[in-house]
């Protein structure tokens, strides 16, 4: 039974009274994880939906309590570092990520690079050694595949595109995701929000049938 572990960090729901005010990355989420069910319909599936709930963000503190020792711990240390714990859990029993997420500001949201954050761990999610020169980290997880679906106000953010180096959202969890022990990474983009006009409606409706396809190619 394939484990997905999904992330939503929009902070709109997708049942608001006003339907222009709906989570487009959730609803391509939920296309995702619709197809994926026709193909498996018992695919195990955690949610982490960080949007609604955010993680708690990293601290003086915290820093410490990860540094120290887990036999050298504090009981206040644990209770600290106790929410990482438990994000870690959840992303080491997954094989399929699944990160739907908008695009502000030109970066991920707040609350998703404090999951992030929570995640990128020593002795957790990497390994750190001088010995190995310029190039001290290594990620410990591997495996899994990582599935971005993603939605933004304006356009042309891809190579070539009008935008092309401004939008960090994809770069940067491009950068990140080797530390989640994603081998591979597909996406789905939807643009043009904030014109809500044709190409905006093309282009949530090319996510969309993106979305369906990559679950096609990745489910058993």
């Amino acid at each position: 039974m394939t484990k997905i572990l999904r992330i939503d960090a929009s902070v709109r729901s997708t049942d608001n009274s006003v339907p222009e005010y709906n989570s487009i990355s959730r609803a391509l989420a939920d296309s995702f994880v619709d197809q994926w069910k026709q193909a498996e319909p018992n695919v195990e599936i955690t949610l982490r939906d960080v949007g609604m709930n955010p993680p708690d963000f990293i601290s003086n503190d915290w820093i410490a309590s990860v540094f120290t020792s887990e036999s050298d711990r504090t009981q206040e240390q644990k209770d600290i570092v106790a929410l990482s714990d438990t994000l870690i859990d959840e992303l080491d029993h997954a094989d399929i990520l699944l990160i739907s997420t908008p695009m502000y500001n030109y970066g991920m949201p707040a609350a998703l690079k404090a999951w992030f954050d929570q995640i990128v761990r020593i002795n957790k999610t990497f390994t750190f050694d001088l010995a190995r020169g310029d190039f001290p980290l290594e990620p410990i997880m591997s495996g899994k595949t990582l599935v971005l679906l993603t939605s933004a106000g304006e356009f042309g953010f891809a190579e070539g595109g009008p935008r092309e180096g401004s939008g960090h959202l994809s770069a940067h969890i491009q950068t990140l995701r080797k530390y989640l022990g994603a081998e591979r990474m597909f996406e789905a983009a939807a643009e043009y929000q904030e014109f809500a006009d044709q190409r905006h409606e093309a282009s949530v409706a090319a996510a969309h049938a993106r979305a369906r396809d990559i679950a096609r190619q990745l489910a058993p």
